[in-house]
């Protein structure tokens, strides 16, 4: 089943994709907070996976990386957390990380694992384009992963056409080329967002970095057919509390009335 494809061909516009950590905020809340992520209307689930120096990310998804390698959580634990994910969570899953961690797992087994348990995706920011192109590809193909590439707003129009060309499943359009978690201004996202469109992209575009409350939603959504949440959510989960409460008042405060 391709539920990424069948989320974007049944939902025109305002896809929420939110991000949490595997292991956070303790070892056992992985499974926990992708339901309550569900049940809250939450479109994709982008699930971390804990890495030591996450170079894409801020301050708040670092330390929950930290966190949650101080739980416990490995890439082996994490799979058998996931292995029956499915008889309760039919929304797409992709899994986010970086490739020291899958390589030391190794790679091909780290496919094959995901798509066993029923992973639709993956995101590797550290992974170059010749590096999937040349190797990794086809490993990635023939477990039928999509596999999500990065765009910034300096990356150029020929770079942009050719990463939405090995790209699959949606482009995750970054809005600034800081790391996750920074404030960041929104007052260029239509310009940047509309030459995306001009462009005539092949995937849906996702827009991630600085996305963390219903005004920068909703600045997000008005070019895109979505957006990627993580660090506010993160930082509401890292308060304590109880996921359950955490997650609908989060979503509900994100999420703008239909």
């Amino acid at each position: 089943m391709d539920r990424i494809s069948e989320l974007f061909r049944n939902k025109n516009k305002k896809v929420l994709n939110v991000y949490c950590t595997a292991g956070f905020p303790r070892l056992e809340s992985t499974l926990e907070v992708m339901k309550e992520l569900q049940d809250n209307g939450v479109d994709i689930i982008e699930l971390g996976m804990p890495y030591s120096d996450p170079l894409a990310d801020g301050p708040v998804i670092q330390e929950s990386n930290t966190r949650a390698i101080a739980n416990g959580m490995t890439t082996s634990v994490l799979f058998s957390q996931l292995k029956d994910f499915r008889k309760h969570i039919t929304i797409p899953v992709v899994l986010m990380g970086y490739m020291n961690t899958v390589m030391q797992y190794g790679f091909e087994r780290f496919c094959k694992d995901a798509a066993e348990v029923g992973i639709d995706g993956l995101i590797l920011p550290d992974l170059p384009v010749y590096e999937f192109e040349s190797t990794y590809r086809e490993i990635i193909r023939e477990n039928g992963l999509h596999f999500i590439f990065l765009v910034t707003p300096e990356t150029s129009a020929e770079r942009i056409k050719k990463i939405d060309s090995l790209s699959s499943g949606f482009l995750y359009a970054v809005s600034s080329s800081s790391t996750t978690g920074k404030n960041t201004e929104t007052n260029h996202l239509p310009e940047y967002l509309q030459r995306l469109q001009s462009l005539h992209l092949q995937n849906p575009v996702l827009v991630g970095f600085g996305i963390s409350d219903s005004k920068t939603f909703n600045d997000a959504t008005a070019y895109s057919r979505g957006a990627v949440i993580g660090s506010a959510y993160i930082r509401a989960l890292g308060d304590g509390g109880e996921i359950k409460a955490i997650t609908k008042d989060f979503v509900d405060r994100v999420r703008p009335v239909s």
